[in-house]
C-alpha cells in the first residue's frame, strides 16, 4: 500500500509523532509512504520526500513538523489547482492520503472525497482546541504550558512594578487557550471570544482587588476577543488569507489601554503570539499525537476513506470528515460557569 501524508495550517507540537506513528504502522504492513511538502501546496506541486521507520523514528521530540506546512486552498483557484492535486496522487500512484490539520485542511480534504471520491482519511490538529469532534487536539497542552510559562514569568515584574499586565493568546473562535491559561495562573480576568467585553466588571473587579492589597493585576484576552457593536472599538484590519479569515490582532494593546486610563494603574501588554505553537510537544502531546497517528494508519490499512480519527474520552475513533469540519467548538458553558467562582 501506498500511503501519502501532509501537514497544513499553522504549525503545531505534535505533528511530527502523528507522522511518526502513521509511517510506523504503514511500513510495519510492508507499504510504502510519502510526506507531500508543505501542505496542499505540495500536493499542487508534486513535491515530496519518502517517510521511513528510519528517518522518523526520532523526531517525536521535534516541535513543527519536518513536512513544513502552508494555509495553500487548492480551492481558492479550484479549476486548476483540484486537478494537479489529483495528478500527485496519482502519479505517485497512492492508495490514500492521510490530511493533517484543523477545519481548513480538512475541509479540503472533505471536499476531495465528496466531489472525487479521493482516498482521504483525517486528523485534526489545532493549539486551539476548537474542533468539532474530538474532545482534545494534540499541541493544545504543549500551548497553554507555554503560556502558563510566559504568565508566571510576567509575574513576577507586574509585582515588582505594581502594574496590570495584559498577555494576548492565540484562539480566533474559542478561548480555550485563554480560560485554561487563566486558570493555571490564577489570572485576576480572562477575557474570550464566547463572551463580549464587559469594561466597566473587569475595571471593578481590578479596582477591588487593588484596595484589598493585591498590587499587581494579570488579564489574559483571546486574540478572537471583541467588544459590543455599541462600544465602537475593533482591532481588525479587513485583510484576509487564503481560507477568507480576517486576521486578527491588537485586541491585548487595546485593551490594556483601557484599563490604564480607566483605572491609573500602569498598564503593559504581551502579545505572545508563534511562541505558542513552538518547541517540543508536552509528554500528552507526543503520546495523542502518536496515538493519533497510529490509528489514522490502521484506517488506511482498512480502506476506510473519508473518516477522521478522534479522541473521545481516552479512545481514538474514527468519525465521519464532514461530522467533523465547518463547525467551531466553542467553550462548554461548565468551564465558564467554574471560572466565574474567581471572579467575586
Amino acid at each position: 500500500m501506498k500511503v501519502g501524508i501532509l501537514t497544513g495550517g499553522g504549525d503545531c507540537p505534535g505533528l511530527n509523532p502523528v507522522i511518526r506513528g502513521a509511517v510506523r504502522v504503514i511500513c510495519n504492513a510492508g507499504g510504502e509512504v510519502y510526506g507531500l511538502l508543505e501542505g496542499w501546496r505540495g500536493a499542487i506541486e508534486g513535491n515530496y520526500i519518502e517517510l521511513t521507520s528510519e528517518n522518523t523514528d526520532d523526531i517525536i521530540f521535534k516541535g513543527g513538523t519536518i513536512l513544513g506546512s502552508s494555509r495553500t486552498n487548492p480551492y481558492k483557484n479550484a479549476e486548476e489547482d483540484v486537478p494537479r492535486v489529483i495528478a500527485t496522487l496519482e502519479h505517485l500512484g497512492l492508495d490514500c492520503l492521510i490530511a493533517i490539520g484543523g477545519d481548513d485542511t480538512l475541509g479540503v480534504a472533505n471536499k476531495l472525497w465528496n466531489d472525487h471520491k479521493l482516498p482521504v482519511i483525517g486528523c485534526p490538529k489545532t493549539i486551539d482546541n476548537d474542533l468539532s469532534s474530538t474532545d482534545v487536539t494534540f499541541g493544545f497542552d504543549s500551548s497553554i504550558n507555554i503560556v502558563m510559562e510566559a504568565v508566571d514569568r510576567l509575574r513576577t515584574t507586574a509585582e515588582s512594578h505594581r502594574r496590570v499586565m495584559v498577555v494576548e493568546t492565540m484562539g480566533r473562535h474559542a478561548g480555550w487557550i485563554a480560560l485554561f491559561s487563566g486558570l493555571a495562573t490564577a489570572a485576576d480576568y480572562t477575557l474570550v471570544p464566547e463572551v463580549e467585553i464587559d469594561m466597566d466588571r473587569m475595571v471593578e473587579v481590578l479596582k477591588r482587588r487593588r484596595e484589598k492589597g493585591k498590587k499587581y493585576g494579570i488579564v489574559i484576552v483571546s486574540e478572537g476577543a471583541h467588544f459590543s457593536e455599541a462600544e465602537g472599538v475593533t482591532t481588525q484590519d479587513g485583510e484576509i488569507d487564503d481560507f477568507g479569515h480576517v486576521k486578527l490582532g491588537g485586541i491585548g494593546e487595546t485593551v490594556a489601554k483601557l484599563i490604564e486610563e480607566r483605572t491609573g494603574f500602569e498598564t503593559r501588554h504581551v502579545t505572545l503570539g508563534h511562541l505558542q505553537r513552538g518547541g517540543s510537544p508536552s509528554a500528552y502531546d507526543r503520546v495523542l499525537g502518536t496515538r493519533c497517528g497510529v490509528h489514522a494508519g490502521w484506517l488506511a490499512l482498512k480502506h476506510h476513506f473519508g473518516y477522521m480519527v478522534a479522541l473521545r474520552g481516552t479512545q481514538v475513533v474514527p468519525v465521519a470528515l464532514a461530522d467533523a469540519v465547518g463547525e467551531m467548538r466553542a467553550l462548554e458553558p461548565n468551564f465558564l460557569e467554574e471560572a466565574e467562582v474567581f471572579l467575586k
